[in-house]
């Protein structure tokens, strides 16, 4: 587990720990940073969070969320995460629990938008809790665009393989991109919809440059949305483009097949008829036996050319 505390706004930026954290009152701005895999935050700072907004904090499970509590706001949001991860949720979160003067959030995986986020409160360009949301939700956005539009770019290959004939390869690079496409889309549109609700908070907190921050990359998780939406619709239209030809390519390889045994049936039938080994047939050595049998061949054939009729396998 490691706990960050940064001040602003009450001299020089400067860390704190934890317990110089949880009994410091203002004027400043303080900003607590959690990242750990527990269930439970430490004491030091759970004291001065609500049981609520703590179970809140440390949920296992959760998905972007905007939910005012007095004059607070508990918004969870998710981006991509600093080091790769194999699980289906593709992006890890952020809870960020913030009020007047105070910010507290907690991760359980690296974020990659951390070190951003941090740099930019060391920098003393972060003064109040709706900067820190505004920063994390434009770093969020910014890092998750261009792995959008990478998606959409992978389709556009898919395509022009699939003109070039590369076809029966493609299967497996569509199907990973949608569901790549789809894993995003699951905590992308929360996002838009968690910031558009912080963005219309009646807080004291939030100023109108931060609501139009916010706006703005709600605005671009809407964009992705669309994208997202956009991909995974392509991807089936491919997918179902690809089972026809494939379809068709085997329909045109049967074709072929049947054509050369069209060929050579009346030759194996001749053939097999004329090297018939009758000795011990009743009737082999009758001067009309040939002809029977050939009578014979004949009807059995007519018949089952019958039966293909009657079950409309063949249209007259």
């Amino acid at each position: 587990m490691s706990c960050t505390a940064i001040l602003v706004g009450d001299g020089a930026v400067r860390h704190l720990d934890s317990e110089e954290a949880f009994g410091y009152a203002g004027p400043g701005f303080l900003w607590t940073h959690i990242e750990s895999e527990s269930d439970a935050l430490p004491i030091a700072v759970s004291r001065d969070i609500p049981d609520l907004v703590a179970n809140a904090l440390v949920a296992t499970e959760t998905r972007p969320r905007c939910d005012r509590i007095d004059e607070g706001a508990i918004v969870n949001i998710r981006g991509p995460a600093a080091v790769e991860i194999a699980d289906s949720d593709r992006l890890v979160s952020v809870r960020i629990w913030a009020r007047r003067g105070k910010a507290d959030s907690v991760s359980r995986r690296p974020l990659a938008a951390m070190g951003a986020v941090k740099a930019q409160m060391e920098a003393g360009k972060i003064l109040d809790p709706g900067d820190l949301v505004a920063a994390f939700a434009r770093e969020i956005s910014e890092q998750l665009d261009p792995q959008v539009a990478h998606l959409g770019d992978q389709l556009d290959d898919c395509e022009s393989a699939l003109e070039g004939g590369n076809k029966f390869r493609l299967r497996t690079a569509i199907a990973r991109t949608r569901s790549e496409a789809i894993a995003f889309r699951r905590f992308v549109s929360p996002d838009r919809d968690a910031l558009l609700t912080l963005a219309a908070l009646d807080v004291d907190w939030l100023d109108e440059a931060d609501r139009l921050h916010i706006r703005e990359a709600a605005d671009r998780f809407a964009r992705m949305t669309e994208e997202l939406e956009s991909v995974r619709e392509r991807s089936a239209l491919l997918h179902e483009q690809l089972t026809d030809l494939r379809a068709e390519e085997v329909d045109q390889r049967s074709l072929v097949i049947a054509v050369v045994a069209f060929i050579f049936l009346p030759l194996t039938f001749i053939t097999g008829l004329l090297g018939m080994n009758v000795e011990g047939i009743p009737y082999a050595h009758s001067h009309w036996s040939f002809w029977g049998v050939v009578l014979f061949c004949l009807a059995i054939g007519l018949g089952v050319l019958g039966w293909f009729l009657r079950k409309r396998w063949i249209r007259r």
